[in-house]
């Protein structure tokens, strides 16, 4: 099983005459991704590789029945392109565009809120489910059909944590990218909840980083609400403060947000936390007992 995404779902590609856009779209379909629709204003009426162009999201989800969307947009008309997808009535967004301004997010999440959309992102690898959907630009050739969920602020951690665990025999449920930025879509809370329902998902791995508190909300939420086994790596142990690493989020500010805080806030909450991604599966044949 899988949370989100599956075979099942139809996505309309904002952006997909770009060069991004079309290269990943390619790249989507042929993992089997359902790609049923692109949108690129005043292009409508073209087609790109057999794929219907539309000059509206709402008129791309008439059309095609598409229910999930991507983004790849230039930052300044991102925000736009978010809520269009929200009011065309997609549930599922994900949007990869990096730089987004955050008074721009901030917006969008105010226009979200209560409308039960799950927003993936911004500044997202994406998600999968691997034999089923891929949305985004992760690399499908990785990952593996199984039973561990992970959820990563990270993309190049992401495919380093799946390239161990499927080389180790552990193929994953789903896979998703939260997004670097301050603000974002769904949170490690959020999806950690997905896993935990999820019947076909028996253990998740969390990777997080520096700066923000989304490891400690989601090391409370584990303590209360989950059963399953959860597994962290955080990054950024040797990140001197005030010195941003490579995302806008991964930012240590008035001494909280270390790695160090995180991990033994992590530990104390019962999530046994790895010093180095290539421990992971190490780690989970003995909590699985494999």
């Amino acid at each position: 099983m899988s949370i989100i995404v599956d075979k099942n779902t139809k996505v309309v590609v904002q952006g997909i005459t770009g060069n991004e856009g079309l290269f990943h779209t390619r790249q989507m379909v042929e993992y089997g991704t359902k790609i049923v629709a692109g949108v690129t204003p005043g292009k409508g009426g073209q087609k790109v590789d057999n794929i219907p162009v539309f000059n509206t999201v709402s008129s791309a989800v008439k059309e095609s029945g598409a229910n999930t969307s991507v983004i790849f947009v230039p930052p300044a008309f991102s925000a736009d392109a978010v809520m269009e997808s929200a009011e065309a009535g997609l549930k599922t967004i994900i949007c990869m565009t990096e730089g987004i301004p955050t008074i721009d997010m901030m917006m969008v999440k105010h226009y979200l809120k209560g409308k039960n959309i799950n927003l993936i992102g911004p500044n997202t690898p994406g998600i999968i489910s691997p034999g089923k959907c891929k949305i985004g630009v992760m690399a499908g050739y990785i990952h593996r059909e199984g039973s561990i969920g992970l959820i990563s602020r990270s993309g190049t951690l992401t495919y380093e944590a799946v390239d161990h665990l499927t080389k180790n025999g552990f193929g994953q449920s789903t896979c998703v990218g939260i997004g670097g930025d301050p603000i974002i879509g769904l949170t490690f809370v959020d999806l950690l909840a997905m896993f935990e329902k999820d019947p076909e998902t028996e253990a998740a791995v969390l990777i997080g980083e520096i700066g923000g508190t989304a490891e400690e909300e989601a090391a409370v939420f584990y303590k209360g609400n989950m059963k399953k086994p959860v597994l962290a790596f955080i990054a950024g142990k040797t990140a001197p403060p005030g010195r941003r690493m490579g995302h806008a989020g991964a930012i240590i500010s008035g001494g909280s947000g270390t790695a160090s805080q995180k991990i033994e806030f992590l530990e104390r909450s019962g999530i046994q936390v790895v010093e180095y991604p290539e421990m992971i599966p190490q780690v989970l044949k003995k909590i699985l007992k494999r």
